[in-house]
């Protein structure tokens, strides 16, 4: 196989047999209707961003008459490629090949570019190209608009240049990748089904060792409160404003530490940071914690962003800050970690728009159990040791769930670029199906 230089600086080299095109020669971009335009009662599909994955799977199932559909929406229809230009969407991947659609036609996002392949190019493949994520960083580096609202133009992407084998090796590839992706697939939501199960685990560890304790043989009580069931019968429960403080030291005062925190930089249900900012653009004031606080965040979506603060720092309002006083505070955090807490917090929950719970009204009289302090002290060795060792089961399955994505994307790379070889052998091997193909092809 002869090698030639692509002569462009995001691509390198690719074979000499294949042809040098620009996507404008071999797609239309935001085509027209194909046929008749929909009458007012005919169904047409909906798809918003949401409803397309970073993996090229596209949900379809939301249908309305043509009269219900929203004007402004992106036309498209079976064989088109969807590709969405705005970040972080097109960064992530979002885009698909639409191989089925049980309407005639379908919208969608307006942040999608659609193109529709003519018959030089095989829809799947064209698909591939541009979920490329070598190609996807080049687009991203040539956006255009202001900060959180970037965009790959419509230009960029009808100039981008685009090198195509024969359409008999851009089928053969494009049926390689269909089935290698999906075993890759299948092998990733296995694994995050595992994560699942884990999660599971590691919820009934904690709600169990904090309301029930340690000792099977104990003889237990009701507890008195909404969700908490029975507890040891040696064990008290105080009211949380007893026995925890709330933070309410506010301060304007920025600094470049990197000591202040937002919701999205704790991860949900770990208990992990995985950010640390600093505080110069803050433009309201934040809250002050201390090291040994329990941070939690107060609103519906985030209950299950809980910190136990290993040094001091600054947390935004929607963070609530709680300083133990009567219990310890390892335990404090493995209490609002547990399903009962965070149940009966989403429970009462209130407001429309963001639910949230309140101290004063509603935490604040929330019954904790409390074993006497030396058994809170075993329960925490306890549940740091099982976490502990669920938390690298959990960390080696993710670390597999990277390799393939990684593997994934390289593949894919690999073989529209020309750099790996598909013979029908290995697309026989990769055990490949037959896939969904438009009802005609379009000129």
């Amino acid at each position: 196989m002869m090698i030639v230089e692509s002569n462009e600086t995001w691509l390198g080299q690719v074979p000499a047999g294949w042809s040098r095109n620009r996507i404008r020669n071999v797609a239309t971009l935001s085509p027209g209707y194909s046929g008749t335009p929909p009458t007012v009662d005919e169904f047409c599909t909906i798809v918003p961003m949401e409803l397309l994955s970073d993996d090229g799977v596209i949900d379809v199932s939301n249908q309305v008459p043509a009269e219900e559909v929203q004007s402004g929406l992106t036309l498209f229809e079976q064989g088109d490629v969807l590709f969405a230009k705005i970040t972080p969407c097109m960064e992530n991947g979002k885009g698909a090949f639409v191989g089925k659609l049980p309407t005639r036609y379908a919208f969608g996002s307006t942040e999608f570019h659609v193109l529709r392949p003519s018959q030089e190019v095989d829809g799947q493949f064209l698909y591939y190209a541009t979920f490329n994520p070598v190609f996807r960083t080049y687009a991203a580096e040539n956006m255009t608009g202001a900060a959180g609202q970037k965009r790959v133009s419509s230009r960029f992407l009808k100039d981008t240049r685009l090198f195509l084998p024969a359409l008999p090796e851009q089928q053969r590839i494009a049926a390689y990748l269909d089935a290698s992706c999906a075993a890759i697939d299948a092998a990733v939501a296995a694994k995050r089904r595992q994560l699942e199960i884990l999660d599971a685990l590691r919820k009934s560890i904690i709600q169990k060792a904090v309301t029930k304790g340690l000792n099977l043989g104990a003889v237990m009580r009701d507890s008195g409160s909404d969700g908490l069931g029975e507890i040891p019968s040696h064990w008290r429960t105080d009211r949380m404003k007893d026995v925890v403080a709330l933070r309410n030291e506010k301060t304007d005062v920025a600094s470049e530490e990197a000591d202040y925190l937002e919701l999205e930089d704790i991860e949900s249900g770990t208990g992990r940071i995985l950010n640390r900012r600093n505080t110069l653009e803050v433009e309201s004031a934040v809250t002050l914690f201390k090291t040994g606080d329990i941070l939690f965040g107060k609103l519906r979506p985030y209950l299950e962003k809980y910190v136990h603060a290993g040094f001091d720092g600054k947390c935004t309002g929607e963070i609530l800050a709680f300083k133990p006083i009567r219990l310890k505070s390892r335990f404090l955090f493995y209490c609002i970690a547990s399903p009962w807490f965070i149940g009966r917090c989403n429970a009462l929950a209130y407001g429309a728009k963001m639910p949230r719970v309140n101290w004063q009204t509603q935490l604040a009289a929330f019954n904790l159990p409390l074993p006497p302090a030396e058994e809170q002290e075993a329960i925490c060795g306890f549940l740091d040791t099982k976490l502990g060792e669920l938390g690298r089961i959990v960390g080696s399955i993710e670390n597999q769930i990277a390799t393939l994505t990684a593997y994934r994307k390289s593949l894919i790379h690999e073989c529209v670029t020309g750099q790996r070889r598909v013979t029908d052998e290995d697309v026989r091997r990769a055990g490949h199906r037959e896939r969904s193909q438009p009802t005609e092809r379009r000129a």
